[in-house]
């Protein structure tokens, strides 16, 4: 009898023994599993990152949660700024420099944009009677000065609603802007507007023009100019 009640209470023993292996591989299989992973980030929020594919070892999947979540925003932010360059150009003959096939302001234009990821508009005349030939254009600034002339644009005006920013460039004649400068911002909506200048020029500079087109437009927030 007490060899059968022993025999019974070993079996009991190892039932239990088994038992409790089970349930510690059970747990330790959740513990490592690849298909989710809990982290806590500084902020305090608890994030599951889904790391099916193997995540280095250096690398903390709530860290690149954060980094993209920046990356995000700062796209938003991007977006949300938008900047404009507007330039007029000529080809032809140049000071010192001979004919040339395209406008240095296009050039330096092209090189804005690129840089601050603009848009840009090219202000072209309705009626091109601009000469190619240096004496005899700089001949045609200078009436267009005498006369306070506005040449017209061809095509439409671009509607600024929603730039916060504004380029603005064109060579200098007769020690200062072109007059179809003066038709754009006639036509332009640039109130609340950032306006910088900008300008190609052999010797002058552009401080001229900037007063000029401040005294001209007083509501219209243009910034000191740069030459180049």
């Amino acid at each position: 009898m007490k060899k059968i009640i022993l025999t019974g209470l070993v079996m009991i023993c190892l039932l239990m023994l088994g038992g409790c292996s089970s349930a510690n591989k059970e747990s330790s299989s959740a513990n490592s599993s690849p298909v989710s992973q809990t982290s806590t980030s500084q902020s305090g929020n608890i994030t599951v990152s889904q790391s099916s594919v193997p995540q280095s070892s250096d690398e903390d999947p709530a860290v690149s949660s954060q980094e993209n979540s920046q990356d995000t925003s700062t796209e938003e932010v991007s977006e949300g700024s938008k900047t404009l360059v507007v330039y007029f150009s000529r080809t032809g003959e140049q000071y010192g420099v001979g004919n040339i096939d395209k406008g240095n302001t296009a050039i330096v234009a092209g090189m804005i944009a690129e840089k601050t990821g603009a848009d840009s508009f090219e202000i072209l005349p309705q009626e091109d009677y601009y000469p190619y030939t240096y004496n005899e254009l700089t001949d045609v600034a200078k009436q267009e000065q005498n006369d306070n002339a506005r040449p017209a644009i061809k095509g439409t005006v671009p509607d600024l609603t929603g730039y916060d920013t504004v380029f603005i460039g064109a060579p200098v004649w007769w020690y200062t802007h072109p007059r179809i400068i003066n038709t754009f911002f006639d036509r332009a909506e640039l109130t609340g507007i950032k306006v910088h200048l900008f300008a190609t020029l052999s010797s002058t500079g552009i401080d001229g023009s900037v007063r000029e087109l401040r005294q001209t437009y007083p509501d219209v927030n243009i910034a000191d100019g740069k030459r180049i």
